[in-house]
């Protein structure tokens, strides 16, 4: 799989993540096929997972599978805090190590940007111990994109997340020109458009142009677009599907569109 290098030390992350929003919160009877889907996600050579307090059962799910799978150290392990109070945030943060990651976490973001007063300062001081190896912050809202902007400019950041696809393209403007000048990795969230995009290409033939980035098919040709901007490290397809994590794992393979096929991408989606 390719990697691009997180800009704060250089170490080589996989360009295929894995979201957990809704899809991992899941009763033991259906957990068989995420075990699947963890696996082959691992087996590709992708490590990124990320989750959070905030989606249920996901973190606890996660740490469990990864645990019977016996693969605990491989992922790249990334969550959240999301609660108001330094004592909250605290014993949040503890119980996401404890479930998802069994006593480490590579990436602690504040969710959202929930009281980011009280946490930033906490996650400073867990990265300087070694608790965390990097730091970041999320918005899922395009109103919160100069916060953002904000926060990749002056707080020194390890990474940030947001939205991006095809069809929301906001972050272009000067979220992701400010992430690529500053040195803050991108995890980009709703890759698909929360599903729009398929349904915008429902019943549509591949076209030919995907044979020249190794595409296979529409979810492989929605990743690339958003690999195909530099500024970009690693999104987050969410799913509970073998059959779809294994079609997504092989966008982090072979050719990315240049800029050229990147507008004509985008050009064919807004019909």
């Amino acid at each position: 799989m390719l990697t691009r290098p997180i800009p704060r030390t250089g170490e080589a992350l996989p360009v295929i993540g894995l979201g957990t929003w809704q899809t991992f919160d899941a009763a033991p009877a259906e957990q068989a096929p995420l075990a699947e889907v963890l696996r082959t996600f691992l087996d590709a050579g992708a490590r990124l997972i990320d989750s959070s307090p905030m989606y249920g059962r996901s973190e606890q799910v996660t740490g469990a599978l990864l645990e019977k799978l016996g693969e605990t150290k491989k992922p790249f392990l990334a969550t959240k805090v999301w609660t108001t109070g330094k004592d909250a945030g605290l014993a949040q943060m503890r119980k996401s190590l404890r479930l998802m990651g069994h006593g480490r976490m590579d990436l602690m973001q504040i969710h959202n940007l929930v009281d980011w007063r009280a946490h930033l300062p906490v996650l400073r001081e867990w990265k300087a111990a070694g608790t965390i190896r990097y730091l970041g912050v999320t918005h899922y809202a395009h109103s919160a994109f100069d916060e953002l902007e904000r926060f990749i400019r002056e707080e020194k950041v390890d990474f940030v997340q947001l939205p991006y696809s095809v069809l929301e393209r906001d972050a272009e403007k000067r979220l992701l020109p400010a992430a690529a000048e500053h040195g803050v990795a991108v995890l980009v969230m709703q890759p698909f458009a929360s599903g729009t995009l398929f349904d915008r290409v429902r019943g549509r033939p591949l076209p030919d142009w995907a044979a020249d980035i190794d595409c296979t098919s529409w979810a492989q040709v929605f990743l690339k677009f958003i690999l195909g901007h530099p500024a970009v490290h690693c999104p987050l397809p969410a799913t509970r599907k073998p059959s779809h994590a294994a079609d997504n794992v092989r966008a982090g393979f072979g050719r990315l569109p240049d800029e050229k096929l990147r507008a004509r991408i985008a050009k064919e989606l807004e019909r």
